[in-house]
């Protein structure tokens, strides 16, 4: 997200190329291990480590949360080494074999004070980049940026489609309308991650007018994200907090939207949308909350999935991103530890097959660019996403990373052919080829043959590379990978199909074919098949990104633009037999198959138990409302309760507990010593979809008017939210932001769970559930050591106008562990 007050936390808002006939390609592999002093690895020309030298590599497998391929530990923030912030981070494989990032529009260091247009960085291993340039100047802004009104471009999304980058981005200011803050979606092409880049000329998504007749009022067309569908129809996701995530078709140009866009989250709850297919299912990642609160930033990121890219999404739970108690299943919050501020991500996938979130940060140490206030300074991260019960989830729960983490596998047996073909590969119908523009340096088949790797490798064995089919080859119908346990003769003999060739025994392989005549994807292994149909219209004379992952008796394959989680085909298949180690490496059935990125690497091994959940331990106080308010309570500037049916029953108050004002009234309970949890249960009458700002009632961890941390049902606009907000003194003044958990119901259960960490800050996490059985876990504040903290319940923010709300408690309870 960009540098603007979300409504979550003030009440501030306001191309295609023919099908290529008759070509034909295989791709083949399989796996033992790394023959002693094999060489393993090579990387994009150029590449070299922080100490300046050549990348090394090596094998090595990977369990658990490990890094196949053997590429060491990493630390955040990535973006350190060339940049203090590097916000809203897009990320994408590079044909030359780089990955690139794009941020969004700041300077990049500290004291610089000269903005970058769009930031482009480069890394060989996803963690250690450099700056290469930006995407745009102040002389080459898109014509229709208004720069009198000083437009800025934020949030780019990176795409390649049919042999171009596109760069879609937000112009927050623009020529097309006589009103201020009209943003719309523009993008840009060009033929390389660097460019030079092209604006198209006029919005892919015009201004949208808002709800009123007033010149400036737009609502906020943000944050674009692009996914190509299995049917070839390319999609743009985009929009914010005033007016919600929307989605459109796009024309086959990509530059243009085209037929009725269709609304698939609430207004004032999510942005920064990011959409991956995984599953059957499409993931809408998206953001809430503040971005940019400084030391009290809790933008998180949470997801919600459909079986259509147009929804209707829903969380975990089953509750719909598109109503006013909006769901979202968390993938990524604050947790107590040096980050705050973890939002606004892209997903991106290692050699290994090992999903990572890409996503900015801020450091609550040092939260603003320069000073105590201004730029929010938001580095760029990046750590492992699991998929967990088919739901993603950073690091299995326990979310961002402080300290040395395994890094993603970007080394093992890779080969991007910049020096020809080397004695890790073996196949005498390959030849070296070089002068692409996008690539650089490739192999070509000259004929029928197999490229395979010259030792053996383990199983699991994921195998990926970018294939590009000539227009002027002859003779075959099929392009892709295969596995087998010969070698050349049995690549061959199961590219060809259940017929064979040479001494492989049928059955012995399984290949994954791109077979342009007949329109499929087709995965095989001896008599068993399986097909996916390939949309049309799609140019194979460019580059597509082929993978091939095999794991005991079970296979799947996939084709994709770009490798950003939309495939153009998907398909498994259960093999007749479990294959056993041999090599691995691709195969032409024609000349003119050219292959680059070859990768052949052990398969990561997923993570499949997520973090538990904080336990309760023993109960030591149980506040009920039977007979009264009872024993045992503070009340901090005296609240009109009464007990009413065994309730405790609060007409929410004309006050509030942020800022200066300090004026609404709490009743507090003491908490033991150590860890602890605390939990209410609270009705109160907010109904949904009407404007109710800010009335809310909940649970408090105090420690004074100026320091405390607040979980509610909250009503912000005409969403129905719980609100993690946190208050504390910063630099002179006072500081509040929040970060949201789990929808609320009309019945919503409320948790604080305590801890005490090595340092002696204590952390307070928040957790709400809907049934007081299934619980959805949430963002961490944090209060400095010796804090004295109490538990306590609050009903407060009714502004005196819209209709006033009455919360009923039903207890308070608090364990100690």
């Amino acid at each position: 997200m960009e540098q603007r007050t979300p409504a979550a936390c003030a009440p501030a808002r306001r191309g295609a190329a023919a099908l290529v006939p008759a070509l034909a390609a295989a791709l083949a592999l399989v796996a033992a291990p790394a023959v002693a002093g094999q060489p393993t690895t090579a990387t994009p020309a150029g590449a070299v480590t922080p100490e300046g030298g050549p990348r090394g590599g090596g094998g090595g497998g990977g369990g658990g949360g490990g890094a196949p391929g053997g590429d060491g530990t990493y630390a955040n923030p990535v973006s350190a080494g060339f940049a203090d912030t590097y916000a809203d981070p897009a990320v994408i494989r590079g044909q030359d074999g780089w990955w690139y990032a794009y941020g969004t529009t700041d300077p990049l260091r500290e004291g610089e004070g000269t903005r970058h247009l769009l930031p482009v960085s480069r890394s060989a291993d996803l963690v250690t980049w450099e700056h290469v340039g930006d995407a745009f100047t102040e002389d080459t802004l898109p014509a229709w940026a208004d720069t009198e009104r000083g437009a800025s471009l934020w949030a780019p999304d990176v795409r390649y489609v049919d042999g171009e980058y596109r760069l879609y981005y937000v112009v927050t200011e623009t020529t097309t309308t006589p009103g201020g803050g009209d943003s719309a979606i523009g993008v840009a092409t060009g033929p390389t991650p660097t460019g030079p880049w092209t604006d198209s000329g006029d919005p892919v998504v015009d201004p949208r007018p808002g709800g009123s007749d007033g010149p400036d009022d737009f609502l906020w067309t943000f944050d674009p994200s692009h996914v190509v569908g299995p049917d070839g129809t390319e999609h743009l996701f985009y929009g914010s907090y005033y007016g919600g995530i929307w989605v459109t078709e796009l024309d086959e140009t990509g530059t243009e939207a085209v037929g009725e866009p269709v609304q698939v989250t609430i207004d004032n709850k999510y942005e920064g949308a990011y959409v991956v297919q995984r599953g059957g299912y499409w993931f809408l990642f998206a953001s809430s909350a503040n971005c940019c609160a400084g030391p009290t930033t809790g933008y998180s990121v949470h997801v919600g999935r459909s079986e259509s890219v147009t929804g209707p999404y829903v969380d975990r739970e089953g509750v719909p991103l598109l109503q006013s108690r909006a769901g979202g299943t968390p993938v990524v919050a604050p947790n107590g530890n040096a980050w705050v501020g973890t939002g606004h991500n892209a997903v991106v996938t290692d050699l290994a097959g090992r999903d990572w979130l890409a996503y900015h940060a801020i450091d609550r140490a040092d939260p603003y660019l320069d000073g105590t206030e201004g730029i929010n300074e938001r580095p760029m991260l990046v750590d492992r996403l699991d998929w967990i019960d088919g739901w993603p989830v950073v690091r299995a729960g326990a979310g961002p990373s402080e300290g040395e983490q395994p890094a993603p596998a970007t080394a093992g047996r890779v080969t991007g052919f910049e020096d020809g073909i080397d004695r890790r590969w073996r196949g005498d119908a390959w030849r070296a080829a070089d002068g692409d523009p996008q690539g650089g340096g490739y192999v070509t088949a000259v004929g029928e043959g197999a490229l395979l790797t010259s030792s053996r490798l383990p199983g699991p064995v994921r195998v990926e590379a970018d294939v590009r089919l000539n227009p002027g080859a002859a003779g075959g119908v099929v392009a892709g990978f295969a596995l087998g346990r010969g070698r050349d003769q049995a690549a061959s003999a199961q590219a060809a199909g259940p017929a064979g060739r040479g001494s492989a025994r049928p059955g012995s392989g399984v290949s994954a074919m791109v077979d342009t005549t007949a329109g499929e994807l087709v995965l095989r292994s001896g008599g068993a098949r399986a097909t996916a149909p390939l949309p049309a219209g799609v140019d194979w004379s460019t580059w597509h990104a082929v993978v091939l992952e095999v794991e005991g008796r079970a296979a799947r394959a996939e084709v994709s633009q770009a490798r950003l989680g939309d495939p153009l085909a998907e398909v498994t298949l259960d093999l007749p037999q479990r294959l056993r180690p041999g090599t691995a490496g691709a195969v032409a059935r024609t000349a003119g198959v050219h292959v680059d990125d070859l990768s052949v690497l052990p398969l990561a091994q997923p993570v499949t138990d997520a973090e538990p959940l904080p336990r309760t331990g023993e109960l030591v106080d149980e506040a009920t409302f039977d007979a009264g308010l009872g024993e045992g309570w503070t009340a901090v500037r005296e609240p009109e309760v009464t007990a009413e049916g065994g309730a405790l029953v609060w007409p929410v108050e004309q006050a509030d507990l942020t800022g200066t004002g300090n004026d609404a009234g709490l009743l507090l309970r003491d908490v033991p010593d150590g860890d602890w949890t605390a939990e209410t249960v609270v009705q109160v009458d907010l109904g949904t979809d009407d404007v109710r700002n800010f009335q809310q009632a909940g649970l408090v961890a105090y420690a004074g008017d100026d320091l405390f941390a607040r979980l509610s049902h909250v009503a912000i606009w005409n969403t129905r939210q719980t609100e993690f907000g946190y208050e504390t003194p910063y630099a002179g003044r006072l500081s509040y932001g929040g970060t949201i958990v789990g929808p609320p119901a009309d019945t919503t259960w409320l948790r604080l769970v305590h801890r005490t960490d090595d340092a002696g800050e204590h952390e307070v996490r928040a957790l709400t559930s809907t049934d007081g059985t299934t619980w959805v876990a949430g963002g961490v504040w944090t209060f400095p050591p010796g804090t004295d903290l109490r538990v306590g319940l609050v009903a407060h923010g009714w502004d005196g106008v819209a209709p006033r709300a009455t919360a009923r408690f039903d207890h308070l309870r608090v364990w100690a562990d």
